[in-house]
């Protein structure tokens, strides 16, 4: 039989096993698997900054270190997994195992923002976090690869590329159903008399990844299973303490320090890492990205609470923004596949992976300019607090008459019927005393009032003006509420003998507030309200009032014989600036994503030798923790009072950190691997990044893939 008949039958025959070997069902557990537990994590991580400020009382700054600590460790556990995975317990019980560990975390986090189970509310809700870092973080490098083990190679080819588009596509799925929801549960669910109800929004992701455990553990006699083969990154160790140690005590010269190693590891272990070096030296510049990417879940967020979300009858929740970016990046990938990056190609420029990756980190800049440029108008929105060597002071007439007031002798004026008057820039260091004369004439009252309002420094102080009694004194409130909610105070003066009845009441009639109050003066604790109409009831008698969101209102009451009557006071504007105004900062750095992050995984991939591709896949995940350790130190450092300057640094970071990013991208000479050799250890060079050819090996990425942290 003559070679080309030999070789005909050989490619018959494999055609025939190819035919013979059906799609493995045992992925459709791991597919189901991953969108439980990406819908899981999330869920939890679009509401996380919200929650550190709204329910731990967490300062912005203080929330921003923690929520990016968080995802700094998500990303370093990644090593821990696959150390776990590809040294003792294999990649099932290492799933597994880390998931039992992920769910408890959930299920710790969400018991902890229920009062009824009287937990210590921020001890357990970070070790929670802690728990949940440890399981996502530790899952992250190994249920894709287990995906991959159930296909016979190279039989199951094509069933394999099937495998990751819908891998990927169900990490977006989850991704993107979980980010709008979960601010709803938040916001629309009432819960233990609170207006938001972050228990049950933390609930559903934990039941989520619950349920993904049950999911993957019902697939397990199905799965395919291989048995730990020894871990790269610790032969990797290894050979590197080794290559160090030797040259430290021998005084030979090689031509590269890590040939020192060769008296004890194989040349090719050592020219793998000498190739992984290279490409792990592009990393550096890298993790100014993340940290600039990864604030869409805490500085953009907070940012958002200032705004209005109000779009027709719908409200656009601040943390419910998150969801822009995993919408346009479904939309942006198949744009720039077929459309941008073949019309570039054709112009001859960002031609090459690293200038696609350098104009996504470009851009991620310009996003930051953008959102500084919106906090700048956002400024003029924002309320004057009580601040160093100044005092605020507030006068209420909850009366259904004028008062007259004197200040000092040489300020006079009115304040009419349920109205307010304020001065919020009054020099005080310490307290201060300011003569006053009320005049309740126009009340029948002929008597004037004499005495001292006193204010403090940095404090923002209320005086109610009754004509029985002395001014009623109290400390208020002018801050915006975390989640951009408005908030309301009722201030009630009833003259009756018998208790006042006081209700405040949504469009459906639903009570939001009551109290009966006795004869005199009393005012509530603020009271967080969805934006919207509501009625205020003295004694049955309505009166509409609307609030705004951002606002912050002291609804004045009045009950007497002859008169019930409530009118509403602004003491903090409400949001003006609408949220859309966040749009193009959004879409400018999810183009920057779909350029950067995208391109860096295949780039990762392609340019690393075979038995390296997991070990830069982890210096990948790498930067990402770094990034995120980035936005920590500066948030401590807390170098600007002003948002925007801290925009706008990061912002030039980013830039700088670009070019210097080009200039070592220039000098880089891609490695491809020879597609007609079989020997995985066989590389070429090619063009430095000057040159626009497009590896040959590209293909095998799969341009799905959208999640930085997969």
């Amino acid at each position: 039989m003559s070679r080309g008949l030999e070789t005909r039958d050989y490619e018959d025959d494999r055609d025939e096993n190819r035919k013979k070997l059906k799609y493995p069902k045992s992925v459709f557990f791991i597919v189901s698997n991953e969108f439980c537990e990406r819908f899981s994590y999330y869920g939890m991580r679009t509401i996380l900054s919200l929650y550190l400020t709204s329910k731990l009382s967490y300062s912005d700054d203080t929330a921003t270190v923690i929520y990016h600590t968080f995802t700094m460790f998500v990303y370093f556990f990644p090593l821990i997994g696959a150390i776990l995975a590809d040294s003792w317990l294999g990649k099932f019980r290492t799933i597994l195992y880390l998931s039992i560990i992920y769910a408890i975390g959930q299920l710790l986090l969400a018991a902890s923002a229920a009062p009824t189970f009287g937990l210590p509310i921020r001890e357990f809700s970070i070790l929670g976090l802690l728990l949940i870092a440890l399981g996502s973080g530790g899952i992250k490098p190994c249920v894709a690869a287990f995906g991959g083990d159930q296909f016979v190679l190279p039989q199951q080819e094509k069933y394999l590329a099937m495998f990751f588009s819908v891998f990927y596509f169900a990490i977006n799925l989850g991704s993107l159903i979980s980010t709008f929801l979960t601010p709803e549960l938040r916001h629309g669910v009432k819960c233990f008399g609170e207006q938001t109800c972050y228990s049950v929004a933390f609930l559903v992701p934990a039941i989520l990844m619950t349920t993904s455990i049950v999911i993957f553990l019902f697939g397990k006699s199905m799965y395919k299973m291989k048995k730990p083969e020894g871990n790269v990154f610790l032969n990797v160790t290894k050979c590197i303490s080794h290559a160090i140690y030797k040259k430290t005590t021998r005084k030979i010269s090689r031509d590269h320090w890590l040939d020192h190693a060769d008296d004890k590891y194989d040349s090719k272990l050592i020219s793998d890492i000498k190739s992984t070096f290279r490409v792990l030296t592009l990393f550096i510049p890298l993790p100014f990205f993340w940290a600039l990417f990864d604030q869409q879940g805490s500085r953009w967020t907070f940012q958002a609470t200032r705004m209005d979300g109000q779009i027709g009858s719908f409200v656009l929740k601040a943390d419910q923004m998150q969801v822009v970016n995993p919408l346009f990046i479904v939309l942006f990938i198949p744009i720039f596949e077929t459309c941008i990056y073949p019309m570039l190609a054709k112009i001859n420029i960002i031609n090459t992976p690293l200038k696609k990756m350098a104009t996504g980190g470009f851009l991620a800049g310009l996003a930051f300019i953008v959102s500084g440029l919106v906090e700048l108008q956002l400024e003029k929105t924002y309320p004057v607090l009580p601040s160093d060597g100044l005092a605020q002071l507030r006068l209420f007439n909850p009366n259904n008459c004028d008062v007259g007031i004197k200040l000092n002798n040489n300020q006079s004026f009115d304040i009419s019927p349920f109205a307010m008057w304020q001065n919020t820039n009054i020099n005080a260091v310490g307290d201060k005393s300011i003569k006053y004369e009320i005049n309740f004439s126009k009340c029948g009252i002929t008597e004037i009032n004499y005495g001292l309002f006193n204010v403090t420094e940095k404090k923002a102080t209320s005086f109610v003006l009754i004509p029985e009694s002395s001014p009623y004194k109290f400390e208020d409130h002018v801050n915006k509420t975390d989640v951009g909610n408005p908030a309301i105070r009722v201030l009630t003066h009833n003259t009756l003998d018998t208790p006042a009845l006081v209700e405040v009441l949504d469009s459906k009639d639903n009570k939001k507030y009551e109290s009966k109050v006795a004869k005199g003066v009393e005012h509530s604790l603020f009271v967080e309200l969805d934006p919207g109409t509501y009625k205020v009831k003295v004694n049955g008698v309505k009166k509409e009032i609307n609030l705004k969101m951002g606002g912050v209102y002291t609804v004045q009451t009045y009950a007497s014989k002859d008169l019930n009557q409530a009118g509403m006071v602004t003491v903090t504007t409400p949001n003006s600036m609408h949220i859309l105004w966040l749009i193009p900062q959004y879409i400018i750095i999810t183009m920057g994503e779909v350029m950067f992050s995208v391109t860096g995984l295949e780039f990762a991939f392609t340019q690393a030798p075979i038995s390296m591709k997991s070990l830069l896949q982890a210096g990948w995940l790498f930067t990402v923790a770094f990034g995120n350790l980035i936005v920590v130190i500066i948030a401590e450092a807390k170098i600007f009072d002003r948002q925007a300057n801290e925009f706008f640094l990061f912002a030039g970071l980013m830039l700088v950190d670009m070019v210097i990013f080009g200039v070592m991208a220039k000098f880089y000479r891609y490695v491809i691997v020879n597609d007609e050799d079989d020997d995985s250890d066989h590389y070429d060079d090619v063009a430095d990044a000057r040159n626009g050819t497009r590896l040959k090996d590209y293909g095998e990425s799969n341009p799905s893939f959208t999640k930085n942290d997969e």
